[in-house]
């Protein structure tokens, strides 16, 4: 029987009925449940070291190292607070948000046996920073002033600034305990080799293309593992792996379905397969290079805004499959404000040609918008031939589209050899505050030319002292007013997150975090389901 399943809290208590009707595989027995993805992992210069936490910042390598490491704190299952994981407690301990302290729990140990200490956790954060590697997550922690072992289960963290989204921070792969013996302080660890301490050890098979994580018997954390091996078996397109699902090769797909595959998972209800759909808070995002001739002048960035047609991206691309983005920050997110719906309302060719014209930009204007051919799925050669017709559909753009693979993509970008290029933001954590410090920091993720002194030494740090998140929402309204209207970046859209498994297993519907991370350990197999 095929269903589609809405991910919502009050599924627990099916999920638990469902566990209890239909039994679950547990013990040695348990036949891996095989995961399939998209995602492919090679060593280059763009990614020296695909999981080791200095290195990796890309949701490819988070969903390995989500489930090998261990951080202080984690998200929960469903909510939005960090809970406590390798902790047995944190908190911060002045009113200014400025230190924050943890207490370690008892008896943690890595993969390798040796001793977790809170040595390791002050040696796991001082080397992230000092490598500082251009495309990996430092920037989530480069406001740590200083670290600090007190005892061998305390840690102290001062910050330079407040921040009550510290503890979102240090719940992120990027903050993952690493053994000082088996990680060089000033280098990579080589290759895919990984010493952890989380709810699962892995292995990389590069041969077989696979991931093979086995439960880790000395896991000391919150976590409920319900699965003994799982594997992640990476494909070369979205086809080959629904062709594994359907034929019982693999047990559960889930990066990168196509739309074309969700409408035929979904109209197919005499199929043996369940897709799960849950509200996601991917985003995706064209990126200006502010400093480039003809991408620097704020009109160009104006028109573009007003002639692309979100509604018949996500339509006529994504099937809707997403929903059209007017802001940084998604909807669902506390804070969020169509800023850019405020701004230039339903835009079109007209008002972008009276915006041109003030300025004084010849027309048709020449551009070249780049994007990654093999990191967000074939469709972004779809939709990037969409928005070429959009805009030279208008008679006032010119425009040229480039693919890339995402090895070189990503290194080019940081160096500003694009006009306008595509991403896509998986967020850290669900606050408004990682939709915006992000892009318009200093030493920003985008490495981006653009400066709004009022976004980074006014907004941001004002946000960040409210310990009560909604009391944020001004400031970052105030944020989405300004990137509207500015336009150093222009959002497109934001997905919906889907997942399609096989009918005995279990857990699908909260294998997926807010940050579209998977989370491993919450899928089983039932006996008889």
């Amino acid at each position: 029987m095929h269903r589609k399943t809405p991910a919502l809290t009050a599924a627990a208590g099916l999920l638990a009925s469902l566990l209890t009707a239909c039994g679950q595989v547990t013990g040695d027995d348990a036949e891996a449940i095989v995961v399939g993805t998209t995602d492919t992992f090679t060593v280059s210069k763009a990614s020296p070291a695909p999981f080791d936490p200095a290195a990796a910042y890309d949701v490819s390598s988070w969903n390995v190292m989500r489930n090998a490491f261990q951080t202080l704190l984690r998200m929960p299952r469903s909510g939005t607070r960090p809970v406590r994981d390798a902790a047995e407690r944190c908190g911060f301990t002045d009113e200014r948000n400025e230190q924050y302290r943890c207490t370690l729990r008892e008896g943690l140990t890595f993969s390798n046996g040796n001793t977790l200490d809170a040595k390791d956790v002050e040696y796991s954060i001082e080397r992230i920073l000092r490598i500082r590697f251009a495309n990996g997550p430092a920037s989530l922690l480069t406001g740590i002033a200083e670290v600090e072992a007190t005892s061998d289960r305390e840690v102290v963290f001062n910050l330079r600034k407040p921040d009550a989204t510290f503890p979102f921070k240090i719940a992120t792969p990027a903050a993952s305990i690493v053994d000082q013996q088996s990680y060089p302080a000033d280098g990579f660890a080589k290759g895919f080799r990984t010493v952890g301490s989380g709810p699962y050890t892995l292995e990389y098979e590069s041969g077989a293309r696979k991931t093979v994580f086995t439960r880790n018997a000395d896991y000391k954390g919150s976590l409920k593992i319900a699965g003994e091996k799982v594997e992640l078996q990476s494909f070369d397109d979205s086809a080959a792996m629904e062709k594994a699902l359907r034929a019982g090769d693999i047990d559960l797909m889930n990066r990168t379905i196509s739309p074309q595959q969700i409408e035929r998972l979904e109209s197919a209800p005499e199929d043996s397969i369940d897709l799960v759909q849950q509200p996601g808070q991917e985003i995706r995002y064209l990126v200006f290079n502010t400093d480039d001739e003809t991408a620097g002048r704020l009109a160009v960035r104006r028109a573009m805004a007003e002639v692309i047609d979100r509604e018949s991206l996500v339509r006529d691309v994504y099937a809707r499959t997403a929903e059209p983005l007017y802001s940084l920050v998604p909807s669902g997110v506390p804070g969020h404000r169509n800023s850019f719906f405020n701004k230039y309302g339903e835009g079109g060719a007209d008002s972008a040609r009276r915006t041109l014209r003030r300025a004084g930009v010849s027309t048709p204007v020449k551009l070249e918008l780049a994007y990654t051919t093999d990191h967000y799925g074939s469709v972004t050669k779809k939709e990037f031939t969409k928005l070429k017709e959009q805009l030279n559909g208008s008679g006032l753009f010119d425009a040229e589209v480039r693919g890339l693979p995402w090895d070189t993509y990503r290194s080019a970008a940081l160096e500003g050899k694009y006009q306008v290029y595509g991403y896509g933001w998986f967020p850290d954590f669900p606050d408004a505050d990682n939709y915006i410090a992000p892009f318009f920091e200093r030493n920003n993720f985008l490495n981006s030319p653009y400066i709004s002194t009022e976004i980074r030494d006014k907004l941001i740090p004002q946000t960040r002292q409210k310990t009560d998140r909604v009391r944020t929402e001004r400031g970052f309204g105030r944020a989405q007013d300004i990137v509207a209207d500015e336009v150093p970046v222009l959002p497109l859209w934001q997905g919906k997150q889907f997942i399609a498994a096989g009918e005995d297993i279990t857990g699908a519907e909260w294998a997926l975090n807010s940050s579209s991370v998977l989370q491993l350990w919450e899928l089983g197999r039932s006996s008889d389901g």
